[in-house]
Parts: structure tokens; sequence; C-alpha cells
């Protein structure tokens, strides 16, 4: 059996022999199909209608390797996590039931990514050392959905993540979003006000245009303005959403009187021990999420740029 293993990993496996420029704390998997995915989402290389290279997800490459191999090398990435990335094809789940059997003598913790599946599935993946469920949402904006997502409807992916909750608790169902495809700001500040008061948390990426997909066209997200969605998410997350300034439907600054904001607030924001270190940028430029938390300095230059100290 085949699982693809993205790059990084492979590397801190020792699968491949490259230079690391951030050390992942997770290793990131992903099922094997020898075709697309089912589905036709306007920002993925893996869309059925893209032509982009499908042994990518985002800007990263994730190269085949014998699931054997794959096992045998776990030691050497010294990791705190398995991230599982599905996609859909005929006999996924199977597939999906098999890996995870085969993760278990690693005693490790399991995040899958994956589209909706049913309570039952859920529980089995409960007892098969799984504990955080990534949900693809992806589109924080309900007007823009249907045309990036077709094959999905907004209301299920919150009554997913609804059901991810019920069974794994507060806090272990991960809602993606990807900043840049279209939404505003306020569409980012209630998707993120919608998740935390279901229970669910929310990771952020940013959108990263892939040549052979609908959206190749389309522009990425200035790092200015990811830096206030991170912000703002961090506010929201920890009950000081009245904190966020809103002019019309942008973030126009903060008030953050009184309120220390911490380096990881810019860092990558995910399941314990996840970093994914360069998933949307290239290396040597600063990225939208850190690896690893910058420094204090970094912060505090940052905020002031931004004005937010200014009183409401």
């Amino acid at each position: 059996m085949l699982v693809r293993v993205s790059y990084g990993t492979a590397i801190a496996m020792g699968l491949i022999r490259a230079k690391l420029m951030a050390r992942p704390t997770t290793a990131y998997l992903m099922t094997y199909w020898p075709g697309k995915c089912a589905n036709d989402c306007a920002f993925c290389a893996q869309a059925r209608s893209s032509s982009a290279d499908f042994n990518r997800l985002s800007r990263v490459t994730w190269p085949a390797f014998e699931l054997e191999e794959v096992l045998d090398a776990f030691p050497n990435g010294r990791f705190g996590r398995i991230c599982l990335q599905t996609i859909d094809y005929p006999g996924m789940l199977d597939d999906v039931f098999t890996l995870l059997e085969a993760f278990k003598p690693l005693n490790l913790p399991i995040s899958v990514s994956i589209t909706p599946v049913d309570r039952a599935t859920l529980d089995e993946f409960n007892g098969l050392g799984v504990d955080y469920i990534g949900v693809g949402l992806d589109v924080a904006s309900k007007r823009l959905f249907s045309e990036i997502k077709p094959d999905f409807e907004w209301g299920e992916m919150w009554d997913f993540a609804k059901r991810i909750v019920d069974v794994f608790g507060a806090g272990r169902a991960l809602v993606h979003v990807i900043v840049g495809l279209g939404e505003t700001d306020r569409e980012l500040v209630e998707t993120f006000e919608r998740a935390y008061s279901i229970g669910a948390d929310v990771s952020l990426f940013a959108f990263t245009p892939l040549k052979g997909t609908r959206l190749e066209n389309s522009s990425p997200p200035s790092l200015e303005r990811y830096r206030k969605v991170q912000l703002a998410r961090w506010l929201i997350e920890n009950g000081l959403g009245d904190r966020i300034i809103m002019e019309g439907d942008s973030i126009a600054g903060f008030d953050l009187d009184g309120i220390d904001v911490p380096p990881s607030v810019f860092s990558t924001h995910g399941c314990p021990a996840c970093n994914r270190p360069y998933y949307n940028e290239r290396p040597k430029k600063e990225p939208y999420n850190f690896p690893f938390p910058p420094k204090k300095e970094y912060v505090e230059e940052f905020l002031t740029r931004l004005g937010s100290r200014r009183p409401r």
C-alpha cells in the first residue's frame, strides 16, 4: 500500500536527502490515489478539473512511498503527532481505516482531515487513536462557498463540525479557513465567532495560487492583512472580539490596551504539535504562519505599525 508523505516530513524521516529549513513537528501524510480527487475545489491542485501536478497539495510536493517503508522511518522524525490528509476517491474510507490500524503501534496522537462523515465513523476514529478532526470549510464566505466548493454545502460543513465536537469534545474540531478567496474581513470574523460558539477551533491558511487550478490567476493575501486576521482569530478565541475595530467590512485596527499579545499568535495554529513549515510560502520568505514563534520584538513592531493600540 502506498501513502503520500509531505516533502519536509520525508526529509525528516530520511526518505529523501535534502536540507530542512524548518523541521516539521508533525508527520504530514496523505492517502494515495493515482488520480484526481472526486471533488472540484477551485483552489486545489487535487481537484478533478485541475491540470496541476497531483503530487501537490497547496505548494507542497507529496511523494508516494510504500507504507512499510514509512512506518520503519518514523523514529527518525521525532514527531509529536500524525496528521493524515485525505482526498475523495472510491474506497478512501477503507484506506483511512487501514492506515489508522497501521499507525497504532507508533503510539502517536492522530489528526485526520476529511470530508464529512457520519457519527459512527467518527466513533471508530476515536477508538483508533484519532483525537482531532480537520474540517475543510476553507471558504469563510457563505456567498462564495458554492462557487469555490461546488460539491459541498455550507450547512453540511457546520453540521460536521458539531458532530466532531459531540464525539471528541470542545476544541477537537479544527475548522480550516483559507484567507484570500474573496471573502471580507467581516465574513472571516463572523466565521471565527460561529466556530468558537459551537466549541470548534480554527486553523488558518493563506491562499496559494497554483498553476492549473481555477484560481491560478488570483492573488494571495497581503502579509499585513493576514496578520490582522491572525490577531482577530486569537482575540475571538479568547473572548476579546470586541477589541477588533471594524470599518465597514474591513478590520481597521485593534484596541489592545492592557492585552499582552503572545508571539504564538502569528505561528501555525492547529492541532497540538502542528507547525506546518512553509505550507503557503517559499522558504527564506517571511511566512504567513511561523513554524516556531517569532521574537517578541517582531510582534511589538508589527502591532505598532498597524496602529493597533489606538483607543476605540
